[in-house]
């Protein structure tokens, strides 16, 4: 079948939006399944901040999550997905235990908090209003959202940082759809998956040139350095496939190649490397397919969220390289 590449909002069944502080400078993204989705989840860097992880390994009782959340502020930010939830239950959408229906909401997090003002965090509030701004299909890219305070390539510390931020990639193959939103805040730099070349990472302007945070680790890294500690990329997998709880852990999984060929390096010790896998159920479509148009659209999706960043606090973006 014809492949085609459409937005992600396409995706029937979903909800995304955003909110943000641009004077703090973080922000959170909500992807909403009001009808319930099943999710995996797969958790692979050092330092990483999730909520409601556990419940998706397929030996746990719940079966369908109702949102999942992406946001900055570091494990504070974790707060915001309080107002998911209040949304959610205000709309009568969970798990129903009698005397209210629990929305079951899973989150991850990224460290932003040294870009802006480190005492503005997402909280309750910017959560609930995210999940309106999904209701009224007010979704973008770019400095938005959890992308809001992302950075990239922090090995040699801010001043020689760029900016990250919000990407998503969306792949349609007849009526079955691979779409992916990812929130790039690396340690590493972001490469052009198909060439090799660096699109953003640690940039001495001086010289208008690249470090090349692997190659510097490979030959000069030492146990002793204090790396810069504001980092981890966090992102959802999204499809309209039929999938099992075991199935949407492996399709997790799968699409962190997708980090591995946009990222260098990925998956290190200051990284909190997450991703979510979210299935509507809709149609039925082959595992592996799906895992390898989930690479895609994530490698992508990382590729967007720094093209589309644009200049904050400073920070030097990959149109001002």
């Amino acid at each position: 079948m014809l492949i085609e590449y459409v937005n992600i909002t396409d995706i029937p069944g979903i909800k995304l939006g955003n909110a943000e502080d641009l004077t703090g400078g973080t922000g959170c993204t909500v992807i909403l399944c009001e009808k319930g989705g099943v999710a995996g989840v797969d958790v692979r860097g050092g330092a990483p901040g999730t909520r409601e992880t556990d419940l998706l390994n397929p030996v746990k009782m719940m079966d369908r999550i109702h949102g999942i959340m992406l946001a900055g502020g570091s494990a504070f930010g974790l707060d915001a997905a309080a107002g998911v939830m209040e949304y959610l239950e205000s709309k009568s959408i969970g798990f129903d235990i009698g005397v209210t229906k629990v929305p079951i909401v899973s989150a991850a997090v990224l460290f932003d908090l040294p870009v802006g003002d480190y005492r503005c965090r997402p909280d309750k509030e910017m959560g609930y209003r995210a999940c309106i701004n999904a209701e009224n299909g007010r979704f973008s890219e770019g400095s938005v959202g959890a992308g809001t305070g992302a950075t990239v390539g922090k090995i040699l510390g801010m001043d020689k940082a760029m900016k990250g931020g919000l990407g998503s990639f969306c792949i349609k193959n007849g009526s079955l759809y691979v779409g992916a939103v990812v929130a790039v805040n690396c340690f590493g730099d972001v490469v052009d998956p198909d060439t090799g070349e660096i699109l953003a990472g640690a940039y001495i302007p001086e010289e208008k040139r690249f470090v090349n945070t692997e190659s510097l680790i490979m030959v000069s890294r030492k146990k002793e350095d204090n790396p810069f500690v504001g980092n981890t990329t966090i992102g959802c997998l999204i499809t309209n496939a039929r999938l099992s709880k075991a199935e949407a852990n492996k399709v997790a999984s799968m699409a962190h190649n997708g980090y591995a060929r946009s990222i260098r390096p990925v998956h290190t010790m200051y990284d909190g490397d997450t991703i979510f896998c979210l299935a509507t159920g809709e149609i039925e479509a082959d595992v592996n397919q799906i895992g390898v148009l989930a690479v895609k659209a994530v490698e992508q999706a990382v590729v967007n969220g720094i093209k589309k960043a644009v200049p904050l606090f400073g920070i030097r973006t990959y149109s001002q390289r």
